[in-house]
């Protein structure tokens, strides 16, 4: 079964991750991206991490993880090499309802980290829904040199105009226009 692809807004929304090594750094700084709202918990962190908690003014917990710790959270991330740590927490979050990532364990994970490029307010994500990290990775590299530069300005001004402008088909077709204009600009047709 393949994931379902949703953009979730982390406003107001707790994350914790349970971790403090290079994978934790790396899904720390992916989050950082859309919350600053996220909790540490270990007992060890390496520099990077110390950096983000430092920079970001994100909690940091100096210890292992206690049954419970996971109370009050929106999303729990568990980057941590147990595999009995993994399956642990991610029990609790089954019973408490709360979304789980335990990396590189599909089968302890509600959702998974896509690969992704980030513009702005644009978010274009690539997954293969576990199968090979790789190939998204290598997709999202690819596709990233053809995005213009400019596009996270761009998306600012049809937000201005959005706002602006009362809603119906005039504001529809304005903006339609705009943003095909835009792309046909930077992949035109031969």
């Amino acid at each position: 079964m393949s994931y379902f692809p949703a953009f979730v807004n982390l406003t107001n929304k707790k994350t914790v991750v349970i971790g403090g090594g290079k994978i934790a750094g790396d899904k720390i700084c992916h989050l950082l991206d859309f919350t600053k709202d996220i909790t540490i918990i270990s007992p060890k962190i390496d520099q990077r991490v110390k950096d983000f908690i430092d920079k970001n003014s994100l909690k940091y917990i100096n210890r292992e993880y206690n049954s419970g710790d996971i109370n009050g959270f929106y999303i729990v991330i568990v980057a941590a090499d147990d595999l009995e740590l993994q399956k642990k927490v991610y029990q609790e979050c089954q019973e408490r309802k709360i979304l789980c990532n335990s990396v590189d364990s599909v089968e302890y994970c509600d959702f998974i980290f896509p690969s992704y490029i980030k513009r702005g307010d644009l978010t274009i994500a690539f997954s293969t829904s576990g199968a090979s990290p790789s190939l998204a990775k290598y997709l999202r590299r690819a596709i990233e040199k053809i995005i213009p530069k400019d596009i996270g300005n761009f998306i600012k001004e049809l937000k201005k105009m959005r706002q602006k402008l009362p809603k119906g088909k005039e504001r529809q077709k304005l903006l339609d226009s705009k943003a095909k204009e835009y792309i046909e600009k930077y992949f035109k047709k031969d």
